[in-house]
């Protein structure tokens, strides 16, 4: 008797107590959904909310975009597992703690309107601190970590240390065992270093974010080509054979005469008419009776021929006078006989 009423106390504590149990606390939602993004109650679609202590995972050509209630922005790339550990949102439309665990793959960071303090992110290799700021990361499968900062400051601080990233596009590399690089400049040997060609995505320009977070630049590594696992590579081009070209043909040489051509050259030099001659012989003299070319009693040129008119005026009369005279001497002559 007693044992059945202690059983039906056990199981109705066990109700009462699922049911005070709060849900999962709504942090965020998804504003971009590229192929397969998942969470722990399945794919994850476009403005479905994300929770606390939710792990978001993404394969190998996925990529999610999330913006959390305090305007935090955080992107995540192909083939990445990231849980979101601690979320306390007070009453001023900040947090004052948000932290995330991100397992592997590769994200893009931009802090919302919380304290710099209120956030921390975990890698396997350490912890990146935030000064307010945005930046890229990515986790390798063994647990090496690269952090590029793109704006702002921030730290990374592991088993061999710290190091400040203070410059924008200043990189870290470390491990989990402590091995650190210094702060120094990112370039695409990095990608070698981390032996994964498909790392840091955003900065290659491999996978395009939209809004604020694909406004950050590049750190002159778009040049970058990863190797895609998830499609086959086509053949290489093969350059078409050059065609063969003859050798150009010189023009044949035009035969040149021993004279330059002329009008009606098959007419004999003495047979062409007057006009046909060559320019170097002297032109025709104009007639006399048109005056072309003479010259006036004062040595001038003439006008052709209008400056002669009046003295052969004059010349016609006197011989008109002398004609009189003549005439005159006759008939007296005649008159005497």
């Amino acid at each position: 008797m007693w044992g059945r009423r202690s059983f039906f106390h056990a199981l109705f504590i066990a109700f009462c107590s699922a049911q005070a149990a709060p849900a999962a606390e709504p942090v965020g939602q998804a504003v971009l959904i590229k192929t397969e993004v998942t969470g722990q109650a399945g794919p994850i679609e476009v403005n479905a909310s994300v929770h606390r202590d939710e792990r978001i995972r993404t394969s190998q050509s996925g990529l999610g975009q999330f913006l959390f209630r305090d305007g935090t922005k955080l992107a995540v790339g192909w083939g990445s597992s990231v849980v979101i550990d601690k979320f306390v949102f007070d009453d001023t439309q900040s947090v004052r703690k948000l932290t995330i665990k991100a397992a592997k793959g590769t994200f893009r960071w931009v802090s919302g309107n919380s304290k710099s303090s209120a956030y921390q992110i975990l890698t396997p290799a350490g912890t990146i601190g935030v000064r307010g700021t945005a930046f890229d990361f990515y986790v390798g499968a063994d647990g090496t970590t690269a952090v590029v900062l793109l704006n702002g400051a921030a730290s990374f601080c592991g088993p061999g240390g710290c190091r400040q990233l203070q410059q924008r596009c200043d990189c870290v590399v470390a491990n989990p065992n402590g091995d650190m690089t210094a702060a120094g400049r990112v370039d695409r040997n990095i990608l070698d270093r981390l032996g994964n060609q498909r790392a840091l995505p955003f900065l290659s320009g491999n996978q395009r974010l939209s809004g604020g977070l694909g406004m950050l630049g590049g750190c002159n590594m778009a040049s970058v080509v990863p190797e895609r696992r998830d499609r086959t590579r086509p053949p290489p081009a093969v350059a078409p054979a050059p065609q063969r070209q003859d050798p150009p043909q010189a023009e044949p040489r035009k035969e040149q005469p021993n004279k330059p051509d002329k009008p009606h050259h098959d007419r004999p030099y003495h047979d062409r008419p007057h006009h046909d001659k060559p320019h170097h012989d002297k032109p025709d003299r104009p007639d006399k009776h048109e005056g072309h070319g003479s010259h006036d009693d004062d040595g001038k040129p003439g006008n052709h021929g209008l400056d002669h008119r009046e003295p052969q005026r004059h010349h016609d009369g006197d011989r008109d006078h002398k004609n009189d005279r003549n005439h005159d001497r006759s008939r007296n002559f005649n008159r005497g006989r």
